[in-house]
């Protein structure tokens, strides 16, 4: 997989994308759009795709990297975590995105993230979602980019897709103190518990007076319109 301009229902903050995992996501959410995808790339055991290394990333770029799988999840080995560092810091001229449901994992690898890295993790909900996902619950996530701050890189959270929360939700999300945070829907329909348009409101609401900016993806609209 080349490297790609980022289209679609992607970050709107990215202009690219690009992937050296092959393998299986260790999480399987079950909301997962690239389980639904065909082809083999993303299917099987965990593994890199060393033509990837190849890849010269320029400058000037703002890439999501492993926008397909979870870097930090806990079954992706270690060596290849740093190889796939080592990459983007060949190339520093380019902020790179990070985004992971392991994030307490991720803190061992600190010291080998490109200087420009904009790092964040999901958390859907505050509440437990059963039977979702195989990713760590949404506290530990929350606890582990907590440390992240400390070392001075730029965080945010992505809430998507929203599930029902209950109203501490957004203090939870303010002691986290991201750079911003993006919110969206289910867009495969994948049966999940949802918040009313209410709670969704007042959730934006309340985090942009504490001074967080918000990105609401244009899949929200379904909740927020109906």
């Amino acid at each position: 997989m080349p490297l790609r301009k980022a289209k679609g229902n992607m970050y709107n903050f990215v202009t690219h994308v690009h992937s050296h995992l092959a393998g299986e996501c260790p999480h399987n959410c079950r909301y997962c759009y690239v389980k639904k995808m065909g082809g083999d790339r993303y299917k099987g055991e965990l593994r890199l795709v060393e033509e990837e290394f190849n890849i010269n990333y320029g400058k000037g770029k703002k890439i999501f990297i492993e926008h397909m799988n979870d870097l930090f999840a806990k079954s992706v080995p270690d060596d290849f975590i740093y190889k796939i560092l080592e990459h983007c810091r060949e190339y520093p001229l380019n902020i790179y995105i990070f985004q992971t449901k392991n994030p307490y994992n991720a803190l061992q690898f600190i010291k080998y993230f490109p200087n420009k890295t904009l790092f964040g993790t999901t958390i859907e909900t505050n509440r437990c979602p059963i039977g979702i996902s195989k990713a760590p619950h949404p506290f530990y996530r929350w606890y582990g980019i907590s440390h992240f701050k400390e070392h001075g890189m730029k965080l945010f959270i992505t809430v998507e897709p929203i599930m029902d929360f209950d109203v501490w939700f957004a203090d939870w999300l303010i002691k986290i103190e991201p750079d911003f945070i993006n919110i969206g829907a289910d867009s495969k329909r994948c049966g999940l518990s949802e918040p009313s348009k209410e709670k969704i409101v007042a959730l934006i609401k309340e985090l942009e007076e504490a001074g967080i900016k918000i990105n609401c993806k244009s899949n929200l609209r379904r909740l927020l319109d109906g």
